[in-house]
């Protein structure tokens, strides 16, 4: 199950290591459309607007999970690279305690705020009581969220991508089986959508479990791996923290042009709608190559080999500026055609053509950036990925698409040039960032 990725070929490790998670993403993004396919061939529009809305708020939530648990990513990677199997059965032990308690809590504190959420999201008065009893059955099942995904991260640490991929295929085909039944052949609603999503998560856990036990990891736990430790639990907050902060204000961000949009008009609402499913799959390649980056890096920095982490860095940003590139082009012919996948108004067709056009240079300039915070993250410098993320999202991404969209009323272009001039600064400030730390690293040395 461990795998030492510090020898060898540095592209092939990459490839080994990111296809598996590119696949994951992949299936995650199916699981979460799941819900709102099976429901809108049962329910009407008030049940989807329900699951669609509830599973807006857990994605939110997930996605901080998944950047917090990323410090458990990074540490059990450098304990892994230095040969440290004490060191990465500690973090191992800390990073379970440390969760189950965040898990109890945040279930707790978000099941007494559930009414003020669905106020906040300004759900329609229909949608109102699906939302409500989607929320509560998927705010119980966080404990089973947070364990999949804190899983997940031990593995992606120890150099095993593959596992974790299995994981959450097993989740997927659980949770279609189960909306089936709870939705289709129950009639739950929304709270059978809830049920799947939260069932499949725990068969997932209990699977994950099953094979933990089965094969042999490479870490031997003993009791006190799992007692808090000040400088283990400190140095995985230090690197998650930054990344959960910088994940959900990356989301709250999207709300806002969102809703920015949204006073535009149903047709461009729609058009940027179908545009964020169509960005949504084909960010899973910079996605996949930031947590490549992040475990290899770390890994290769861990066994006193930076040259390698900074090899992976440019491998990396190699892949990801190619794949946004090539894609970038080719959505310029065939960017109509592309929306007009998911509708057949020609107005939504012609609007959303506009704003991928100019949304899909964001592609590139994202897998650029988002290499570099793999490699901060490594580094353990993460904190200047909610740097860079917060400075862009702050100074340009929402000041522009506002700002687009009162100057250039009749086109959404100009609204996608300025998403992707948010990523451009990102890339500008991360290479800023990485020629001091490297000036730093040849002065210390």
């Amino acid at each position: 199950m461990e795998k030492n990725l510090t020898t060898g070929s540095v592209l092939k490790n990459i490839l080994f290591f990111s296809l598996p998670y590119l696949f994951s993403y992949f299936l995650q993004t199916l699981y979460g459309m799941a819900d709102l396919f099976i429901i809108g061939q049962f329910e009407g529009v008030a049940a989807t607007t329900a699951v669609s809305i509830g599973s807006q708020v857990m994605h939110m939530l997930t996605v901080m999970i998944v950047g917090l648990a990323m410090g458990t990513t990074v540490s059990i990677a450098q304990a892994i690279g230095a040969n440290k199997k004490d060191d990465a059965a500690a973090a191992t032990g800390n990073t379970v305690t440390l969760f189950l308690i965040l898990s109890v809590c945040l279930t707790g504190a978000l099941l007494c705020v559930i009414r003020p959420i669905t106020m906040i999201m300004s759900v329609p008065e229909e949608a109102v009581s699906g939302t409500i009893a989607y929320l509560t059955i998927c705010f119980i099942g966080i404990p089973f969220i947070t364990a999949y995904n804190i899983i997940s991260s031990i593995f992606r640490g120890m150099g095993d991508s593959k596992s974790p991929m299995y994981f959450i295929a097993v989740a997927c085909v659980a949770n279609i089986i189960l909306d089936y039944i709870f939705i289709g052949l129950c009639h739950f609603g929304p709270a059978g959508a809830a049920l799947g999503t939260t069932v499949s998560q725990a068969i997932s856990v209990i699977v994950s479990l099953f094979v933990i036990v089965k094969r042999k990891t490479g870490i031997s736990l003993k009791p006190s791996d799992f007692r808090p430790k000040r400088n283990v639990c400190g140095t995985i907050l230090k690197i998650g923290i930054p990344i959960a902060c910088q994940d959900g204000l990356i989301q709250i961000a999207f709300i806002i042009i969102t809703i920015i949009v949204n006073k535009r008009g149903l047709t461009d609402s729609a058009a940027v709608g179908i545009v964020e499913k169509v960005i949504s799959f084909l960010f899973l390649v910079p996605s996949s190559m930031l947590s490549t980056v992040s475990a290899l890096g770390a890994q290769n920095i861990g066994a006193g080999k930076p040259e390698r982490a900074k090899l992976t860095l440019r491998y990396a940003i190699f892949i990801t500026a190619g794949f946004g590139l090539i894609v970038a082009i080719i959505i310029q012919f065939i960017a109509e055609p592309v929306v007009g996948l998911f509708t057949t108004d020609n107005g939504v067709i012609l609007a959303g053509g506009q704003y991928l056009r100019g949304y899909i240079w964001d592609c590139m300039f994202a897998g650029i950036h988002f290499s570099f915070s793999g490699y901060f993250c490594a580094c353990q410098k993460s904190i200047l990925s909610f740097i860079h993320n917060i400075i862009a999202i702050s100074l340009v991404r929402v000041p522009g698409v506002y700002l687009t969209s009162k100057l250039f009323s009749n086109t959404l272009f100009p609204m996608g040039l300025a998403t992707a001039t948010g990523s451009l600064l990102s890339v500008i400030i991360c290479v800023i960032a990485f020629l001091i730390l490297t000036r730093k690293e040849k002065h210390i040395a």
